[in-house]
């Protein structure tokens, strides 16, 4: 009923930047906070920011300076500008959102991942 998908992964050298994009579609009827993790292999999925439907960002203390989440809430979209990236940063991220559905159901929806890698 619900789904969000990403777009704006890939490979940037150490010190490049990357736009990552997600859209949720379906039948909504608000979202509330929208969020990126990120996943490295062999680690746990962990907050990169989030972002109330108010606008108000928090990030994690290992990109603050670097990353910048924001939304448009016109287009139910959720954005993370990532500079002076590190080869620490290599990982998939995924958003979440939490929504309300047009029946008034509320649940946390999570997209498929996208893959950023930092390598020279």
């Amino acid at each position: 009923q619900v789904q969000l998908v990403e777009s704006g992964g890939g490979l940037v050298q150490p010190g490049g930047s990357l736009r990552l994009s997600c859209a949720a579609s379906g039948r909504i009827r608000s979202i509330n906070a929208m969020g990126w993790y990120r996943q490295a292999p062999g680690k746990q999925r962990d907050l990169v920011a989030a972002i109330a439907s108010g606008g108000n960002p928090n990030y994690a203390d290992s990109v603050k300076g670097r990353f910048t989440i924001s939304r448009d809430n016109t287009k139910n979209t959720v954005y993370l500008q990532m500079n002076s990236l590190k080869p620490e940063d290599t990982a998939v991220y995924y958003c979440n959102a939490g929504v309300t559905s047009s029946f008034g159901n509320r649940d946390i929806y999570w997209g498929q991942g996208t893959q950023v890698t930092v390598s020279s």
